[in-house]
């Protein structure tokens, strides 16, 4: 009885983590973009990530049996739950630490090189290298390499038909609810100084404390309704998308692990998993979100409609092929199409996630080895 209060409470750990580090990464457009601020993102996120893992119930039966560690590992070695408490915990604790620094990492990436570390650990020459290659890793480093040639072909594309439809930019800083106009070549780098504020009638505080961020929208009209209009429409729908996709395609691998150390039925795994995800993102998304919106690159409306219909796309059409891809690869890959295209990019940020991935395998890999040894000495 003890060990499955133990294995309960880590399959919820690494599901919170889940929620923590992943749950805001479908809405990073909309915050980054100025479309809406954090709170409102976050509730959209929240909702749209729940109804995604409740869809797990009927479409993604191929990641739960992908993420099992089946063909990974013997059969015996994965009805062993210990086993699967060491993997879980390899991955939990390697995605927990990544949220408290606000590093955007992988949990499938993070699931496994915490199934390597303990496959290795168990049966040692055993592990199926050949299976890891093809069912793991070639997706993870596919995908987001995917993620970044769609953006930088399709958004050149969708920025000629705007130009064709003779929808135009414009700048704008907002003080409270209200959009105040701004002259071409008054805004650099995103900023306004103060003696430019003043200039607009904006009183600002001395110590350039109250400095105001530019913000891209779009003048004209599109079948009579406003173009800005339309498309906040569809970067939220796009990003409810990939928060939904996100739902779809994580939940099913952790809920693998509570399935195949023999807790509760599927459907119950995924509803608790589900809620744990949702907890880690309302309480502890923060961090991560900042990186994700603000630090990656800039981005204005229409960029960000751009990479969530990218990440959305890979995400869902990987998730019914059973494929485990991360969508964190996939929209960091997207985020970095449109930085390289828009010029927008801050490669300091995107070299240290790139290192923090590259990192992940082996982390998660040396504590799930490590939880194995004491776990098997404990139990």
């Amino acid at each position: 009885m003890t060990f499955l209060v133990f294995v309960v409470a880590s399959t919820l750990f690494v599901a919170y983590a889940n929620g923590a580090n992943d749950n805001f990464k479908g809405v990073a457009t909309l915050f980054g973009s100025g479309t809406t601020d954090y709170r409102k993102a976050l509730t959209w996120a929240t909702i749209a990530t729940f109804l995604g893992s409740l869809s797990a119930f009927f479409l993604a039966e191929k990641l739960v049996k992908t993420f099992s560690g089946k063909g990974l590992v013997p059969t015996v070695v994965i009805e062993d739950p210990i086993f699967m408490v060491a993997v879980i915990l390899g991955a939990g604790l390697t995605v927990f630490i990544a949220t408290k620094t606000g590093i955007p990492i992988s949990t499938t990436h993070s699931l496994t090189g915490a199934l390597v570390g303990a496959g290795l650990f168990a049966v040692g020459n055993e592990l199926q290298f050949a299976v890891l290659g093809k069912k793991f890793l070639l997706p993870l480093m596919v995908s987001p390499v995917l993620a970044v040639i769609i953006t930088v072909t399709i958004y050149p594309i969708f920025r000629k038909i705007r130009e064709l439809t003779g929808v135009k930019k414009s700048t704008c800083i907002c003080v409270g609810e209200k959009q105040i106009p701004v002259e071409a070549g008054m805004v650099q780098n995103g900023v306004l100084t103060a003696s430019q504020l003043k200039e607009l009638d904006v009183i600002v505080d001395e110590e350039e404390a109250c400095k105001a961020k530019s913000i891209e929208v779009y003048d004209g009209h599109l079948f009579g309704v406003h173009a800005q209009r339309i498309l906040d429409f569809f970067h939220f729908l796009s990003a409810g998308a990939v928060c939904f996709a996100r739902g779809l395609n994580d939940t099913p691998k952790i809920v693998a692990l509570a399935v195949a150390a023999g807790l509760f039925g599927l459907h119950w795994n995924i509803t608790l998993v589900a809620l744990a995800m949702i907890v880690g993102g309302i309480i502890s998304a923060k961090r991560v979100a900042h990186t994700m919106s603000l630090k990656i690159t800039r981005m204005n409306h229409g960029q960000g409609f751009s990479a969530n219909l990218v990440t959305a796309f890979l995400v869902i059409v990987a998730s019914r092929m059973g494929v485990p891809v991360s969508t964190t690869h996939v929209s960091c890959g997207s985020l970095f199409g449109l930085g390289a295209v828009t010029g927008g990019a801050r490669w300091k940020t995107i070299g240290g996630i790139f290192s923090a991935w590259v990192l992940t395998l082996p982390i998660a890999a040396v504590i799930a080895a490590s939880a194995f040894f004491l776990l098997k000495i404990l139990f």
